[in-house]
């Protein structure tokens, strides 16, 4: 009875444990996927704020050619060159005209000005020449510059506004006046940018250590106020993200300094709501804890019904497991139980099997196609597709292969391509690059796709300098069997291309495809050109994304087949530094 009474308390205290561990895992698991929900929230926001703000850089972009546009097109009409070619200017039938042009500009405040920066005429009348001074220093700025227009940010009337002004000309280059138009930042701005991005916009007027005012928002006036309140709190030298509590509700806030004439400052807030942005990951968290005491309460259950003859099984799958990890798929496990473990003992029987079978398989793809790939393909599956990324491409084609085929039977010509072009492989993937395909006794290699690493352009260069030295090495191998020297041609070109699986569903082929492709090919054609005595040629994109030093010579554009644009390309050679 004792000895019973021993076995029920250590299974109580064994199912305590159990139970305790099992708790302290569901405890953590849901705060780990909590904080986990919260930062991938709060990251998902950063990047939809930092698209916005660049929303709100190409509106103003927009704004500013439109508005440029339209004024070179105003300040072009007879009219108002007839106005300024008269004896004594009428103002009044000036700013009539004004009046017309702001209308068509569909903007407030068009004003002129004579080739002093005094003002002559506006739509505005609190726009008075001693209030003139952010368009006297745009007409400053275009005078010195001999632009046809000037803009930047300024304050009219504590506003915030885009300026522009365009030169009259009576002909070109006099300059007869100025014409000047604005764009207001102000609520209506404010919501249609809204409408683009799904993000709260407000215009703060201030900085660190300023007031803060309120220029434009889309928010309600408390949460503006409130957005300015906490503004200096920020750092405002360049854009940055922070978290904001509006109203008891948090905010995900990018605060980006707009520089304004006269030295004054302005700041531009875009929000989103973090508790918006989490409203479906609290409910998914709200699911998870429902399951979990939902498995606790079960396991309680399940934990007090198993207490033993579970031991051995799991000891055994144990070793096995051990035994697959090391790579033996030889050894097999006995099923002995018609039980679940014996179902499992049988699982792992046929996964044995399984991984044996896929090892087989991956060792031939391995020498099909490039390691990088091969493990691509296991990991995504062979699926049609591709995006765009920025590779460098090498192709390398063999120099007198043909004559001295002429020369060998088929065994000896397969075995001498065959050790070419495990040199020349070897340079490239000890170099980074990757194995593309093989054109006869061509090779196609790309640096930067499947995988992207520092400095792709220099390993490139750096590959087709081994190439030639390797080149140089198995050269003298067959001259002391008395065979003829071999020739190498190399192209390298940098660009963008689309990388992907091309090809059918029944075959494909991982690949790059696109001009810079060509580009590069058309390079390894030009190394036959006598005039250019070089092995390797290189275009000027390569060269602009390598960093280190090479013995490289310009020889100036030329255009390549298939490709109206000239390309700038360059010569490498070999020297004792580089490797």
């Amino acid at each position: 009875m004792i000895g019973l009474f021993r076995i029920r308390r250590f299974r109580t205290r064994l199912l305590l444990i159990i139970l305790g561990l099992l708790v302290v895992a569901l405890g953590t698991s849901f705060l780990l996927v909590s904080r986990a929900n919260r930062t991938n929230a709060v990251s998902h926001i950063e990047d939809s704020l930092d698209n916005a703000m660049s929303v709100f850089w190409f509106s103003v972009e927009l704004s500013q050619k439109r508005l440029a546009q339209g004024a070179e097109v105003v300040s072009a009409d007879w009219p108002i060159r007839e106005l300024y070619l008269q004896p004594e200017l009428d103002r009044n039938t000036l700013r009539s005209n004004l009046y017309s042009y702001a209308n068509r500009l569909q903007v407030p405040i068009v004003a002129t000005f004579d080739i002093d920066g005094e003002l002559l005429a506006t739509t505005k009348d609190w726009l008075t020449n001693e209030r003139s001074a952010p368009f006297q220093r745009l007409i400053e700025r275009a005078d010195e510059e001999g632009t046809d227009y000037a803009t930047d940010f300024a304050y009219l009337d504590g506003e915030l506004h885009v300026l522009m002004v365009v030169p009259l000309y009576a002909p070109r280059p006099n300059i007869l006046a100025w014409f000047a138009v604005t764009l207001p930042f102000d609520d209506e701005f404010a919501s249609q940018l809204k409408s683009s991005t799904q993000a709260e916009v407000t215009f703060i007027r201030g900085g660190e250590d300023t007031s803060q005012q309120i220029l434009a928002t889309t928010l309600d006036p408390q949460s503006a106020q409130s957005v300015a309140a906490q503004a200096p709190t920020m750092k405002i030298t360049a854009s940055h993200t922070g978290i904001t509590t509006v109203n008891d509700e948090d905010f995900v806030t990018l605060l980006t300094p707009l520089r304004v004439l006269g030295g004054m400052s302005a700041q531009i807030a875009l929000q989103r709501s973090l508790n918006a942005e989490m409203a479906p990951a609290r409910e998914l968290e709200n699911i998870i804890l429902l399951i979990s005491i939902a498995a606790l309460m079960l396991a309680t259950i399940v934990a007090t019904a198993v207490a033993r003859g579970v031991s051995k099984p799991v000891q055994r799958l144990s070793a096995h497991t051990e035994l697959i990890a090391q790579g033996d798929y030889q050894t097999r496990l006995t099923p002995n139980r018609s039980d679940e473990f014996g179902q499992l003992a049988e699982s792992f029987n046929r996964m044995t099997d399984g991984l044996a079978e896929r090892d087989k398989v991956r060792d031939l793809l391995d020498k099909n196609v490039s390691p990088e790939i091969a493990a691509q393909l296991m990991r995504d599956g062979a699926v049609l597709g591709g995006e765009e990324r920025e590779v460098t491409i090498l192709f390398a084609d063999l120099r007198g292969f043909t004559s001295l085929s002429e020369n060998l039977s088929p065994p000896e010509l397969i075995e001498l391509l065959n050790n070419y072009l495990e040199r020349m492989s070897a340079e490239i993937e000890r170099h980074g690059g990757v194995i593309d395909k093989f054109i006869g006794d061509a090779i196609m290699a790309v640096f930067g796709a499947p995988l992207k690493q520092e400095g792709d352009a220099d390993n490139a260069l750096r590959s087709a300098l081994a190439m030639e030295r390797a080149l140089a090495k198995l050269n003298l191998e067959l001259q002391a069997s008395g065979r003829p020297k071999l020739g190498i041609g190399i192209g390298i070109n940098t660009a963008h291309v689309v990388a992907g699986n091309i090809g059918s569903h029944r075959r494909l082929n991982y690949s790059v495809i696109g001009d810079g492709v060509n580009v590069a090919a058309r390079l390894e054609a030009l190394t036959r050109t006598p005039e250019y005595n070089t092995n390797i040629l290189v275009s000027a994109a390569t060269m602009n994304a390598a960093q280190g030093v090479y013995d490289a010579h310009d020889l100036g554009y030329v255009t390549v087949k298939g490709r109206q644009e000239p390309v700038s390309i360059f010569s490498i050679e070999n020297t004792s530094s580089q490797s």
